[in-house]
């Protein structure tokens, strides 16, 4: 195959792009012979993935633009009318929230699939990405969404039925039955190969958009999402007058107008708002980057909950669908609470509730991605349901809990260490605003009794690390031949009891075939448990490859019963790695 030249890269793109400022974009590159920069745009075509598509809004093949949602819709719709039963009646719901271009890319997608027949279902003003992907069983319909990662970017994600979902940050198309989950292979592969048959496909823009909405979803999903955040809490329902102060900040997204609603809704007393943060803006002015977890992303909503004495700070992302929290503490010091440490006070909070159902315990399961805590397998353990860890991300996360509901259990929660948590049956992804309600709904019911959310925590780790401590084997898992000399077998001076390789496919503890419960890992993961039994410690180190970056990250915890010689441990445990596993110094690599 003949590779061409940069200057017919550059007449292909002029001959397909009828917007005239990603036009002029790639002219004016041309003009100023600007070579590096061409290359980067248009040499490679940005790939679709199982993430959908996501990347840096200007012209060229590997950016964000009209051209690229155009090519993607043609080719996702295709694939639908292929693999979709009824996919022309059952539709494509749509929605979009207030990043650059996003409104204008539903838009374009929602006339693009209209143009095959195919009913749409565009949802009217800014919405949160867990409504975009909620289940309404009236309305058997597919979902398209834009998601936006900062003020440059953007992305198009897809859910199948498992789910379809396409999600500009966001635009979501998504055509389903009962679940929309993230894609997994093989659609991913099958949508990709129909986008590059359409890859020829010039862009044409109408004169005006007419978007003819046979039934407007806007108002009646919103309804039966709030209903749906309702009967999540209804089990602990009562609402005391004693209650805490909190501060919100939606971080320049689309959230707070479903917070508030939500806190309406439950009867919860009004929050302060970020007043600065509060409204949608796609620039994100007052954070230098529009995530909750970032170092000082929280300081301004800190600073006005100092000043107002609330007791804690809540935060969900711009999209809304992940959510943390910060407590004030008695010394008046902020503590923020890690996507660990939510995750098993949620876990906790939902186990209680579902022990005041009455249902059998060991019809319950609870889902975490591979690199969160061992507490909630821990918890598992001791309450005697089912736990089972999946590959990071919901379209694993929400994947596997479709799989325990056919096999008869239960699944009200799910998590991922990054601040994601999944809640109820009807939203199999993360969802900041739910994640928010429980937690205020927590804070409140603990506040009456006058404790805390961080003193629920600390009851937690005394119940199920240190006095809950797993005995690791007296000597190492038989490991198969050839692997004697692979890897390490001593972490932080503990021996190493079980290696679980997720880039070969390789579990120590698990003869004859020794292969891994969990699939492969799309990147390079591997993980490492080690342990002394004499003195009921137990170290678990996870690394693996960033998607995204050229990092490799690392995920580590301990658990034993004096909490001051485990934080000596695991600091031992970063000096080991960084020393002597990767040595750092010798690769010329830093800690970050």
């Amino acid at each position: 195959m003949t590779v061409p030249s940069l200057k017919e890269l550059v007449e292909e793109w002029l001959l397909l792009d009828s917007n005239p400022e990603t036009r002029q974009e790639i002219q004016l590159l041309w003009q100023r012979q600007d070579l590096l920069e061409l290359e980067k745009r248009l040499r490679t075509r940005i790939e679709f993935g199982t993430a959908g598509l996501r990347g840096r809004m200007e012209a060229g093949w590997s950016r964000m633009n009209d051209l690229i949602i155009a090519q993607t819709s043609e080719g996702l719709s295709d694939y639908i009318l292929q693999h979709v039963k009824d996919a022309r009646n059952r539709g494509l719901v749509i929605g979009y929230d207030h990043r650059h271009h996003s409104e204008n890319w539903a838009n374009l997608t929602a006339n693009i699939f209209m143009s095959k027949g195919i009913r749409v279902y565009l949802l009217r003003g800014f919405s949160h990405t867990p409504l975009r992907v909620f289940y309404l069983p009236s309305y058997p319909v597919a979902s398209s969404n834009l998601r936006l990662q900062s003020a440059q970017d953007n992305g198009y994600k897809v859910y199948w039925e498992n789910s379809v979902q396409v999600d500009f940050s966001r635009v979501i198309v998504n055509t389903k039955s009962a679940d929309q989950i993230q894609i997994i292979s093989p659609h991913d592969k099958g949508i990709s190969s129909a986008i590059q048959a359409n890859s020829k496909k010039g862009l044409k823009i109408p004169d005006n958009f007419s978007i003819d909405l046979q039934v407007d979803l806007t108002q009646k999903l919103r309804e039966e999402y709030f209903n749906y955040l309702k009967d999540l809490l209804k089990i602990r329902s009562s609402r005391l007058p004693n209650s805490p102060k909190f501060v919100n900040t939606s971080m320049h997204g689309v959230g707070d107008a479903f917070v508030h609603e939500a806190f309406a809704l439950l009867g919860f007393p009004p929050y302060t708002p970020v007043k600065e943060q509060q409204r949608p803006d796609p620039e994100f002015p007052t954070v230098a980057f529009p995530n909750p977890e970032e170092k000082g992303a929280l300081a301004l909503a800190i600073e006005i909950a100092t000043r107002k004495g609330a007791n804690y700070v809540l935060a969900q992302d711009p999209d809304a669908d992940r959510f943390t929290a910060v407590e004030r503490r008695s010394t008046g010091e902020w503590t923020l609470f890690t996507g660990d440490q939510l995750g098993v006070i949620f876990a906790s909070n939902i186990l209680e509730a579902f022990k005041l159902s009455g249902k059998p315990l060991n019809t319950l399961a609870m889902v975490a991605s591979t690199v969160s805590s061992r507490m909630l397998e821990s918890m598992a353990k001791v309450e005697g349901f089912r736990f089972v860890e999946c590959l990071t991300g919901f379209k694993y996360i929400g994947n596997t809990a479709l799989r325990l509901e056919e096999e008869g259990f239960v699944v009200p929660f799910g998590y991922e260490e990054a601040i994601g948590f999944m809640f109820g049956q009807q939203i199999r992804d993360k969802d900041g605003v739910a994640a928010t309600v429980h937690f205020v709904e927590l804070a409140t019911y603990l506040h009456a009794k006058g404790q805390t959310v961080n003193d629920y925590l600390q009851n937690l780790y005394q119940r199920l690390v240190y006095t809950q401590v797993s005995d690791p084997p007296n000597g190492v898992s038989k490991q198969s031949e050839g692997t004697e000399s692979t890897y390490p077998k001593t972490l932080a001076g503990l021996q190493v009891y079980r290696i679980i390789d997720l880039t070969k496919g390789y579990d120590s503890a698990n003869p004859p075939t020794y292969a891994p419960q969990l699939p492969l890992s799309p990147g390079q993961m591997i993980q490492f448990r080690a342990g002394d039994k004499s003195q009921g410690i137990n170290i678990f180190l996870t690394l693996r490859t960033s998607g995204t970056e050229p990092k490799i990250k690392f995920y580590l915890e301990g658990n034993g019963n004096d909490a001051d010689f485990v934080d000596k441990l695991l600091a031992d445990a970063v000096s080991d790695l960084s020393g002597n596993w990767v040595q750092i110094d010798k690769h010329n690599l830093a800690i970050a």
